[in-house]
């Protein structure tokens, strides 16, 4: 499906994804820096949107300006939201922004503070996506959505019941697009957690699904995980997967050689 002439990539976006995707990411994280690059979905019908990218340096100069259209190719920025014990990821790509995971309630200034960092703001925004169900990653997805009143709230559809939001949010599940973003299924954690991916450019977001601690993998968090033994399969899933960087919500990014530290894992 083809823009109509005369109608903005970003407002496109927005019409359509009224049945599209919208993606805000809030992972849990450690004191790495507060930003960094790779280099080198009442809910509706799962949709399907605009394809991947690879990655490009962080925000500069050079990057087109807030509103420019995306070009085949062109890479994703992500900027990590230090929340203290949570992250929040924003990524970007031709002046829009996906935001996955929002955080506790009251983390949407350091969010737009992100955006600020990469020259956006909340009218960038076109997609929020909720990783999982946890208070501590959809804390704030009221709050962003109403900042950004453009953009369309994802979850995954075993999760999205339990998530309050100012209007409707997507039930995206596993093999949907979202911003040029695989969605992966990667139950366990919750029942619907969600893991998105931007094979291009090698860089997987994955909520609560893995945590990091002294640059070395983790699996879901025992005391906070719903079912065990899928949490263990969806990681052993995630290892089959090719990426360089792995954003998580709890622990710092990993940059550099992520999914084979993911496929050696052994739980303990």
């Amino acid at each position: 499906m083809t823009p109509h002439a005369g109608l903005s990539r970003r407002l496109f976006l927005a019409e359509l994804g009224r049945g599209t995707v919208a993606l805000a990411v809030v992972g849990i994280a450690g004191c790495a820096p507060a930003g960094s690059s790779a280099t080198g979905a009442a809910s509706t019908p799962s949709p399907s949107a605009s394809g991947g990218a690879s990655p490009v340096p962080s925000a500069s100069s050079a990057d087109p300006p807030a509103g420019s259209p995306a070009t085949p190719g062109e890479g994703v920025t992500w900027e990590r939201v230090d929340l203290g014990f949570v992250s929040a990821y924003v990524l970007a790509r031709g002046g829009e922004a996906a935001i996955v995971d929002t955080g506790t309630a009251g983390s949407e200034d350091d969010i737009a503070a992100a955006l600020e960092r990469i020259g956006l703001g909340w009218d960038a925004v076109a997609h929020v996506i909720a990783t999982h169900l946890h208070s501590d990653h959809v804390g704030s997805l009221p709050a962003v959505l109403e900042a950004a009143p453009d953009a369309t709230g994802y979850a995954g559809p075993e999760d999205l019941p339990s998530i309050s939001a100012p209007r409707p949010l997507v039930a995206v599940a596993d093999g949907d697009d979202v911003f040029g973003l695989k969605v992966i299924a990667t139950p366990g954690h919750t029942p619907g957690s969600i893991s998105v991916l931007d094979e291009a450019g090698g860089i997987v977001v994955v909520g609560d699904a893995m945590g990091t601690s002294g640059g070395a993998v983790q699996g879901s968090n025992p005391q906070f995980t719903a079912d065990m033994d899928a949490a263990v399969a969806s990681v052993a899933r995630l290892g089959t997967f090719e990426f360089e960087t792995l954003l998580v919500g709890h622990g710092d990014p990993i940059v550099g050689g992520a999914s084979d530290l993911v496929a050696a894992y052994q739980p303990g």
